[in-house]
């Protein structure tokens, strides 16, 4: 082979090289695979913590494979980091949610409730069940004007004895979600209780469906809004907190 032939040859790529374009290769097949698309937009820096709870909330019991599925044991880590990270000084919680374990659902809504920075959380698509509780947790709530929300009475699945202590368990549980979201919303007990066992407006069950506005105005969600709205709000509640940590000259 001639001296010129040799140098127009491409340089060797040295096996590290390789390797880490190999490793990109991969990383770009899975983002296609999971996303659709090949590059996704890579935010800058941000001060706020987004938390995403779709589909059904897992708690003590695992729901088969093919259910979507927001595990609480996933989520309350990610409450935890969002407290004690000193760069995040809001969240933004987004809803999409049919509801599911009320324990886990109550314990992840006490947590969102007990973060000493500013939270809001907006309602997409559905808020239902359990998932009520964890939207009116944050200190502002929103939903958007498709949206729905279910209030419905607590149900059990699996083995239940037909006693009175089984109806005493139930009205506790119950007890718990009311106080909570009288606590934490504009809506009065008479009113929550009212909904919850109002027959005629599901078809095969007793409760009510909430679309968007009918949510705001009894109380439960403070207004109707999507992302825009709810990223402003928060930044408005960073502000307002940063002005009053700030010393008085």
């Amino acid at each position: 082979m001639s001296k010129y032939m040799a140098d127009q040859q491409e340089p060797a790529i040295s096996p590290r090289l390789r390797k880490a374009n190999k490793k990109q290769q991969r990383l770009e097949e899975d983002t296609i695979k999971e996303f659709g698309t090949a590059q996704l937009p890579a935010p800058t820096t941000s001060n706020i913590h987004c938390l995403t709870i779709v589909g059904q909330i897992e708690g003590h019991i695992i729901l088969p494979p093919q259910n979507k599925t927001t595990k609480y044991e996933h989520v309350i880590p990610q409450l935890v980091a969002v407290e004690q990270n000193p760069q995040v000084e809001g969240m933004l919680v987004l809803l999409n949610t049919i509801g599911g374990d009320v324990e886990a659902g109550l314990a992840i809504a006490e947590m969102i409730h007990g973060l000493s920075k500013p939270t809001v959380s907006i309602v997409l698509g559905g808020g239902h069940s359990i998932g009520v509780p964890i939207a009116v947790a944050a200190d502002y709530s929103f939903i958007t004007e498709t949206a729905t929300m279910t209030v419905h009475p607590i149900r059990l699945t699996g083995l239940v004895i037909g006693v009175p202590q089984t109806y005493e368990y139930l009205d506790k549980m119950q007890d718990r979600v009311v106080k909570f979201l009288e606590k934490h919303s504009r809506i009065t007990k008479e009113a929550l209780r009212d909904l919850m066992f109002r027959t005629g407006d599901l078809a095969r069950d007793i409760g009510t469906v909430l679309v968007g506005k009918d949510a705001a105005e009894v109380g439960l969600i403070n207004e109707v809004g999507s992302l825009s709205q709810a990223v402003r709000k928060l930044n408005e509640l960073i502000r307002t907190e940063h002005e009053e940590r700030r010393p008085i000259q």
